[in-house]
């Protein structure tokens, strides 16, 4: 609940207007019965047509009133509750942009999406019922008891001893709730990374021909979605019925009761019409409230995970720091050693040192799995190290105001990722305000021109979610150009050419070269022919160094790069 009232408090001026209409409201609703018992027993038992009119004019003044005051109820409820869902999901927004890799992994993508869509979605659905029965309930119940002893005392046993009896199921049926609406939101992340892996591996699944394998794996987590959510919906079906047995069980005693005192002359009609009607809005205010009380639990599973998302502090966050310094493109290693936050096994990167500066070209390479995409995910800070430094322009990463140190930086990952918009719109992904000559020219020497003046709209042709709708290697030259366009002081390729055919690589790294001579560029590869012209290979091997050097000396002097080299070159270019 205190998420809620958190969020609550920015909109303490509709929140107030909205109570002034519930106020409003439940003041006419019981003006009503009170006009009606007077009605009948100054009216219609004295056959005054005048006073009958009086009132029903009275009547129907008030019931206009109301209606208003439930119209703007309505408005002003439905104002808070979708500004407040929207705040919360732009607050989540922001808070996961600043998230490092490791609070990714630890809460996990298809969970981030269940909380910013369908518990943020539970949350403004319990607000909606709590800002016009949470207010007016209480309220409505109270004074509805108080009218209640007033109007005839006797009476109003029937009604009191019911209220423990029904306090008692409420508390019940929401203590049991609280556990199962936390299990249906855990199966529902459980939906959402299954449908995730189904629909971004779909060719992957129809290559094996694994559709109904895959179909069974999201059965399990469906049917087990299923089963929980049925055990919560009934019993709140079964709550439903049970009090609406008590309900009718104090009517028909109330009526029997009521009927022997104006009997015996102790009680008016129009005195046991009001009685009824305050009953009725006292139990039914109690019925409303019951229901609120019973969906709170899952409100608040839904409000507590989305609060651990906003109160995630993020182990690499943005704070003051360094933002400029005299030299451009410097970067050095001292004794690197990483592993994985939480990982109690041995450090993916181990002791590794080594220096880069301006005009250089440094190229990693090794095994799978032997640190590559680790070693140079920790230059822009996507990791911290576990021990040592990472320098750049010879101030540790970790001292950079963290975007004035990835400004330095254009990094090309190892999976190319597009968005959704034209090709003119991706490539200023790097710089925003990059002219026309300036796309032009990093998409001459990305060699996607080529294909993009084949595209019908050119920078203009709309791409699909992921780029879908290109070749593996337009997206990685498309990605290339983003981040040429940037000018960045080092350049960072994660294996960025592995899709592109042995021409235009060759063609993309001779023309890099000529563009990026007061740069420092650092390429991940599994391809020996695209590293042979590197200034400095790091050979890697379980996350060690174990050879430099360049490609002709490390023929010589390296076992692993010759065992790497000999798989891909032939006996004369080994020679």
């Amino acid at each position: 609940m205190k998420l809620m009232l958190t969020y609550l408090k920015r909109y303490k001026g509709y929140v107030f207007l909205n109570f002034l209409c519930v106020f409003g409201f439940i003041i006419i609703e019981l003006g009503l019965p009170t006009l009606l018992a007077m009605m009948i027993d100054d009216g219609v038992a004295q056959n005054d047509f005048g006073v009958v009119q009086k009132y029903g004019l009275w009547m129907i003044g008030i019931v206009a009133i109301g209606l208003l005051g439930l119209i703007l109820l309505s408005y002003f409820g439905s104002k808070i509750t979708t500004g407040i869902v929207r705040d919360m999901r732009d607050d989540m927004v922001e808070k996961v942009q600043e998230y490092s890799h490791a609070e990714f992994d630890k809460l996990g993508v298809p969970s981030l999406v269940t909380r910013t869509t369908n518990d943020a979605f539970q949350v403004m659905q319990f607000l909606q019922m709590f800002l016009r029965m949470g207010m007016m309930t209480p309220l409505m119940f109270i004074s509805s008891l108080v009218m209640i002893v007033r109007t005839s005392p006797s009476l109003a046993w029937s009604v009191l001893i019911a209220v423990p009896i029904l306090l008692l199921g409420v508390v019940v049926v929401g203590g049991k709730s609280e556990p199962l609406s936390d299990e249906q939101q855990k199966n529902l992340d459980s939906i959402n990374l299954n449908l995730r892996e189904n629909l971004t591996g779909l060719r992957v699944i129809r290559a094996f021909v694994n559709e109904k394998f895959q179909e069974s794996r999201f059965n399990k987590v469906n049917t087990a979605y299923t089963n929980i959510s049925k055990k919560l919906f009934k019993l709140m079906a079964l709550a439903q019925p049970g009090f609406s047995i008590i309900f009718n069980l104090i009517f028909v005693a109330v009526i029997w009761f009521g009927a022997v005192q104006i009997n015996a002359g102790d009680l008016q009609v129009g005195n046991l019409v009001a009685f009824v009607e305050y009953m009725f809005h006292a139990l039914f205010s109690f019925m409303m409230f019951a229901g609120l009380f019973m969906m709170y639990p899952r409100a608040a599973i839904s409000a507590g995970r989305i609060q651990e998302v906003l109160e995630q502090e993020p182990s690499i966050h943005e704070e003051d720091g360094v933002t400029e310094t005299e030299t451009h493109g410097y970067v050095e290693f001292e004794n690197v050693t990483f592993a994985y936050p939480g990982n109690t096994e041995e450090p993916i990167i181990r002791d590794v040192s080594f220096k880069a500066a301006p005009g250089e070209t440094v190229a990693f390479i090794g095994s799978t799995g032997s640190g590559k995409s680790t070693l140079i995910q920790l230059i822009p800070r996507f990791y911290d190290v576990s021990r040592g430094r990472v320098l750049v322009d010879g101030v540790d990463v970790r001292d950079y105001r963290l975007s004035a140190l990835r400004k330095k930086i254009g990094f090309i990952p190892q999976k190319a990722l597009l968005f959704t918009g034209t090709i003119a719109e991706n490539i200023r992904y790097g710089k925003h305000d990059a002219t026309k000559d300036e796309l032009d020219t990093a998409s001459e020497i990305a060699q996607a021109s080529e294909f993009i003046q084949l595209k019908p709209e050119k920078f203009e042709e709309h791409l699909s979610e992921g780029g879908s709708n290109m070749s593996g290697g337009q997206k990685q030259r498309l990605s290339i150009a983003r981040a040429v366009v940037k000018r960045p002081d080092v350049y960072i390729f994660d294996d960025s050419f592995s899709a592109l055919d042995y021409q235009t690589d060759a063609k993309l790294r001779a023309r890099l070269k000529r563009e990026t001579g007061n740069s420092t560029v650092l390429i991940v590869a599994q391809r020996v022919g695209t590293i042979m012209d590197a200034d400095k290979i790091l050979v890697l091997n379980e996350g060690v160094v174990v050879a430099e050097g360049t490609h002709k000396e490390l023929l010589k002097t390296s076992d692993v790069y010759y065992d790497i080299a000999a798989s891909q070159l032939s006996k004369e270019e080994l020679a």
